[in-house]
């Protein structure tokens, strides 16, 4: 017998205040018995679908359930051999499969650009751009336009593909734009120093602490985005993956990883949201949200917390300048 919607609400707000029971493997066992229908077999089938980090990790999880799904996957990444191993990877776990690695290095600007131009002329309709590269450098480290590298990869990079990509996306039906955030934006909190100095170039730079950093403005992003694609009929959601056992997670975190390990979620639960949010109808009745095991949450773990309009218009505007978007209005 299913649980009532207010008693699996307050389940579901406990779960998530507990993080350890909520972003574990716990969490969607649980949720799970609530949580809304996986998408019918071949709800993908025809579609044309992007995703940046498709080699290893949440981003081949996911590519590999959506072409499950039936969508022509677009397997983006930096490494052409290693995308090349994710294709044969997902092709034996998907007979069948329709995958096409490509590569592009998101963090570079020049590199974004020549990759749309191919793409625009190649796939008139978009049905989904999936935003899921990461990294956590040990040490500051600038991309190709000399841009701090985790805020290139996460944040300026991905607003500049969205940016181009946009008449692709425009043309197809209840298309949308999807952005794999993390729970540990909630431990960053948007501050006013960012507005002149997002580059991270003032104080001791901790990689783990540029990640959070990046990942609170990726939510500030997909809701500015939401307001900008909303004319084309656009939908952009962000969510998180809960704590997930993958090869960055391992590299960058080893403490961690060592201390949760019995509990963390495997690639495909962490990418349950992100394939759900790709393919369900649901996901279009709304934008603008983050997500995490298929329902929407607070981007602040307060409820009551709030970010000045002022300063997230200053951090947008700057965002934008760097990706070379002029005029870029919320």
């Amino acid at each position: 017998m299913s649980l009532p919607r207010p008693v699996t609400d307050v389940l579901d707000t406990a779960l998530d205040k507990v993080v350890p029971a909520g972003y574990s493997s716990i969490g969607p066992a649980l949720r799970r018995r609530w949580w809304p229908a996986d998408p019918p077999a071949g709800a993908l089938t025809g579609r044309h679908v992007v995703v940046t980090g498709a080699s290893r990790g949440l981003g081949l999880a996911a590519a590999t359930e959506l072409a499950r799904l039936g969508a022509t996957v677009h397997l983006l990444g930096r490494d052409q051999a290693r995308l090349d191993q994710a294709a044969a990877g997902i092709r034996v776990a998907v007979p069948n499969a329709d995958v096409l690695p490509e590569t592009c290095d998101v963090s570079d600007l020049d590199d974004v650009r020549a990759y749309a131009a191919r793409t625009v002329e190649s796939v008139p309709r978009l049905h989904a751009l999936v935003h899921n590269a990461g990294v956590m450098p040990p040490s500051r480290t600038e991309s190709a336009q000399g841009h701090e590298l985790t805020l290139a990869t996460h944040v300026v990079g991905p607003l500049l593909l969205t940016e181009l990509l946009r008449p692709a996306l425009a043309a197809a039906d209840d298309s949308r734009v999807l952005v794999m955030s993390s729970g540990g934006m909630y431990s960053a909190p948007l501050q006013a120093s960012w507005a002149h100095d997002l580059q991270y170039r003032e104080g001791t730079y901790r990689g783990i602490r540029a990640y959070a950093r990046t990942k609170r403005l990726q939510v500030l992003l997909a809701e500015q985005l939401a307001t900008r694609l909303a004319a084309d009929g656009v939908v952009v959601h962000s969510m998180h993956p809960g704590w997930a056992s993958t090869e960055g997670i391992a590299e960058s975190m080893p403490g961690f990883n060592r201390v949760v390990r019995p509990i963390l979620r495997d690639a495909r639960s962490g990418a349950d949201t992100l394939v759900w949010l790709t393919a369900s109808p649901e996901a279009t009745t709304s934008t603008g949200l983050f997500w995490a095991d298929r329902r929407p949450r607070s981007t602040t773990y307060l409820p009551w917390s709030t970010e000045d309009p002022q300063l997230r218009r200053q951090v947008w505007d700057a965002v934008a300048t760097m990706a070379g978007i002029e005029h870029a209005p919320a």
